[in-house]
């Protein structure tokens, strides 16, 4: 999974399975022979782009070292009900085990790549980079930005410690935003610090501000209407990156990206994706 520390990935299976497992599943214990084998498909039933493949490909393999996976549809591929991502022959207890993590997170990931995909494909044509945020689930975020990417998006900060961003709250409990920024930069050079740094301005007034002090990569213009987003991209000339956010949706991205913005952030790539539905099931031989 590029991109994705394995160490990370590895504590998350493990934790996730014990969450389910615990003391045992005793259901397949009770009825399934410690060294049967079975044979199962994942179903897609529904409609968008597939995410997690080589995830599920990871859980099979820390369940049951021996398991084999035959993959049919790669990460990133268009799916449609009735088809086939893959096929697994595994330890029938293990594949039980191993069921409901892979379902809940194939779902939810290709629920957010399909969602990331379709604003992709709202903005082909433009220079334009669509971002996700930080509004991710709990300990998820590293494979939800994951599948942000599969869908054609990009990912913004992965935290609070990897890129500065100045917003409201921060502006308002500073005093002010040009004191925010030079604060900021005071601490990053006490720190020895070389971050990016994203300023968050919720109108003309507040942008003048920060083009008269300066010291910071990105402007984000936030809930601008469109006649002043226009207004505010035009007046930072290309002096720092424009960033838009808020009122940002499947319907207004296009004419938002066609004020000359260089990047938007959408916080609903990932907290309004929904998921797409699957199913894992044994597959009965003749």
């Amino acid at each position: 999974m590029k991109g994705i520390d394995p160490q990370l990935l590895d504590q998350f299976i493990d934790q996730a399975l014990y969450e389910d497992i615990q003391t045992g599943d005793h259901t397949s214990q009770a009825c399934i022979q410690p060294n049967a084998r079975s044979k199962a498909k994942l179903l897609v039933k529904d409609t968008g782009v597939l995410a997690g493949v080589a995830f599920a490909q990871r859980v099979f393999a820390k369940v049951d070292p021996s398991s084999k996976v035959t993959v049919e549809i790669e990460d990133g591929a268009d799916i449609k009900y009735g088809d086939v991502a893959f096929y697994v022959e595994c330890n029938s207890q293990a594949l039980l085990k191993a069921e409901r993590l892979i379902l809940n997170t194939m779902q939810r990931l290709s629920g957010v790549a399909t969602l990331s995909s379709r604003f992709a494909v709202e903005v082909e044509g433009i220079d334009v980079k669509i971002l996700d945020t930080r509004k991710t689930t709990p300990l998820m975020r590293f494979l939800e930005k994951w599948a942000v990417r599969i869908g054609g998006c990009t990912n913004y900060r992965d935290g609070l410690y990897d890129w500065i961003m100045i917003k409201d709250n921060h502006i308002d409990a500073c005093g002010g935003i040009q004191e925010a920024i030079r604060e900021v930069n005071s601490y990053m050079e006490k720190n020895d610090l070389s971050l990016g740094v994203t300023v968050e301005v919720r109108n003309l007034v507040e942008l003048h501000k920060v083009l008269e002090v300066g010291k910071v990569s990105r402007i984000m213009l936030d809930n601008f209407e469109l006649a002043l987003l226009r207004e505010a991209v035009a007046t930072i000339d290309g002096r720092f990156e424009s960033e838009a956010s808020g009122g940002v949706n499947l319907d207004t991205v296009r004419k938002i990206a066609k004020t000359g913005v260089n990047y938007i952030s959408v916080g609903a790539l990932t907290h309004s994706s929904g998921t797409l539905d699957m199913s894992l099931k044994v597959v009965k031989e003749d």
